[in-house]
């Protein structure tokens, strides 16, 4: 967040999430990208110790009865470590978001309390090999059988997959339903009935624990079902709020993390007999990198605000899928601007910015591709239009010949 609109708390947390970061010794994360460590846990446990995980719960159930302001402050913080370890963190604010907004009591205590206190550790199983972007297209079915469900199908790139203690997963109750109201959401124990499987090799975000999951006559008592059965669409609509505002989070901390390394080297590394930060061709890329971090730093934390305020649910799906697009695009665009910047030496793992360009690249594809996010910003965008409401002047009308409704054909 831009610091001088920060609050006295929220930079007295900014400096709780940067002396957690700096503990975290280095070889780990060499580890985690050399993919020796495939699901690095002791982070999120030394997060819990310093009550640092789910900041946006309550109290009782192990947060701290925070805001989205704070957890974008948090998120972007442990996004200096490395995307996994972001998307990681983050999945205790996505899973933990969809039990404390629609769980029971018995579902709060079971999991969003040792969620919170890195006592369990969870997934969110969404991603199908034939869904992808097609959400409502899943095929993994849940059949009821007195009290419980017994699933079947398969997910894929589900990030945390390897360290998972349970799953939260959509499946289909109904499939004659209409595709909205066909899914459900259950909590789903890890047991043996579940396969989980290290089966590719990712370009980057090493040790997050992405696998595949495979769901064979999977027993889930009737007590795990998320909501009541057919609302799996009302949960998912709910959960693009933390998804996509989490991967903004991410990379805002990672853009900021690149432009560091970059302005450092720019400034120490001559050329010419000058510092190379003196020669517009690198200079004006550091310029355009700190505007494009800002404006994007702007809009997460207005979403965040929004999303706060209880902005109607519309207008939130639109403005977080603006901040995901918007945010991952630019740090994209910052992290090859620290290579370009930098030269041959940021191409080699000399410096960590070739890793980051390896990370960013994913965050413009999961939770929604940035095409997908374009669909929902101007779906949402033209249903505030047809609503009717000026948003002050009327300026069609301000042209010479704006009365001339015989020229004003539109079919």
């Amino acid at each position: 967040m831009l610091d001088f609109l920060m609050t006295k708390e929220q930079k007295e947390l900014q400096e709780e999430m940067r002396d957690f970061t700096k503990s975290i010794d280095r070889q780990y994360i060499l580890d985690m990208e050399a993919e020796k460590i495939q699901y690095p846990k002791e982070i999120l446990i030394e997060a819990a110790k310093r009550n640092l995980l789910g900041i946006r719960f309550p109290k009782e159930y192990g947060g701290r009865g925070l805001g989205w302001a704070e957890e974008i402050i948090a998120i972007e913080e442990v996004a200096t470590l490395g995307i996994p370890p972001a998307c990681l963190y983050s999945l205790v604010s996505i899973v933990g978001e969809c039990i404390n907004q629609f769980g029971t009591e018995e579902q709060k205590e079971k999991y969003l309390r040792p969620i919170t206190g890195g006592k369990l550790f969870c997934a969110e199983a969404l991603t199908e090999p034939r869904g992808g972007s097609d959400f409502f297209g899943a095929t993994t079915t849940a059949r009821r059988e007195g009290d419980h469900y017994i699933l079947n199908g398969q997910k894929r790139f589900i990030v945390g997959a390897e360290g998972a203690d349970f799953f939260m997963a959509y499946a289909k109750t109904n499939p004659e339903a209409p595709p909205r109201d066909s899914l459900s959401c259950f909590l789903v124990d890890r047991d043996e009935s579940i396969e989980v499987g290290h089966i590719y090799k990712l370009m980057g975000a090493h040790g997050g624990g992405t696998g595949r999951v495979v769901f064979r006559d999977t027993k889930v008592g009737i007590e795990n079902l998320v909501g009541g059965e057919g609302e799996g669409g009302k949960i998912f609509y709910r959960m693009m709020i933390p998804e996509r505002l989490s991967s903004a989070a991410g990379a805002l901390g990672m853009a900021r993390a690149s432009l560091e390394v970059a302005s450092r080297y720019t400034t120490r590394r001559k050329a010419f007999g000058s510092k190379i930060k003196d020669f517009q061709a690198v200079s004006f890329k550091i310029a355009d990198s700190i505007t494009e971090l800002d404006a994007a730093t702007s809009l997460v934390y207005a979403t965040a605000m929004a999303i706060d305020s209880g902005v109607e649910s519309g207008k939130a799906r639109r403005l977080v899928s603006e901040s995901k697009r918007f945010a991952t695009e630019m740090c994209w665009h910052v992290v090859n601007h620290a290579m370009q910047a930098m030269g041959g030496i940021a191409y080699t793992d000399i410096y960590p910015i070739e890793r980051m360009l390896r990370d960013t690249r994913l965050i413009m594809i999961w939770t929604g591709t940035n095409e997908i996010m374009n669909l929902i910003i101007q779906h949402e965008f033209y249903k505030e239009m047809a609503q009717g409401k000026p948003s002050g002047r009327d300026i069609e009308l301000d042209a010479p010949e704006a009365l001339n409704e015989e020229e004003k054909i539109y079919e």
